[in-house]
């Protein structure tokens, strides 16, 4: 059995709750909106391309498997739209692809901490592969 230090809950738990109260938070908003319409009719994709495009930003826009998985690619100027944020015309959807489209404007505009943050996610996707092997290792 793998014997975890006290200390580590310690450490990473508030994280951890506050990542879990975040992403609750923006599940029962995007909830609570997505039945409310919006007057213009566009859906969340053809409004990303309106604020990108009001921002100088050319974007290729796809539809993205799973439940608000929605993110810009800076490698490949993507914006990246599950299909209820892509296909829905509702407060949420335009909320959300408008908000991914602001990505691809710090892109454009040179923004720093979006250079740094897509420096990161290499980073942080192998230390959450590998965190288990580390924590194992310990014991």
């Amino acid at each position: 059995m793998i014997g975890l230090d006290p200390n580590y809950f310690i450490i990473v738990g508030p994280f951890l709750l506050l990542a879990a109260w975040a992403s609750w938070r923006v599940r029962s908003v995007f909830a609570r909106y997505q039945s409310v319409g919006v007057r213009s009719g566009m859906t969340g994709a053809e409004a990303a391309a309106a604020v990108a495009r009001a921002g100088g930003s050319e974007v290729t826009i796809e539809r993205h498997q799973g439940f608000l998985s929605d993110h810009y690619d800076p490698r490949t100027k993507t914006l990246r739209l599950s299909p209820e944020v892509h296909d829905g015309r509702s407060i949420s959807s335009i909320a959300v692809a408008a908000h991914e489209a602001g990505h691809s404007i710090q892109h454009v505009k040179g923004y720093a901490w979006l250079g740094f943050r897509t420096q990161l996610v290499p980073i942080c996707s192998i230390g959450s592969n590998l965190w288990i092997w580390c924590s194992s290792s310990g014991s």
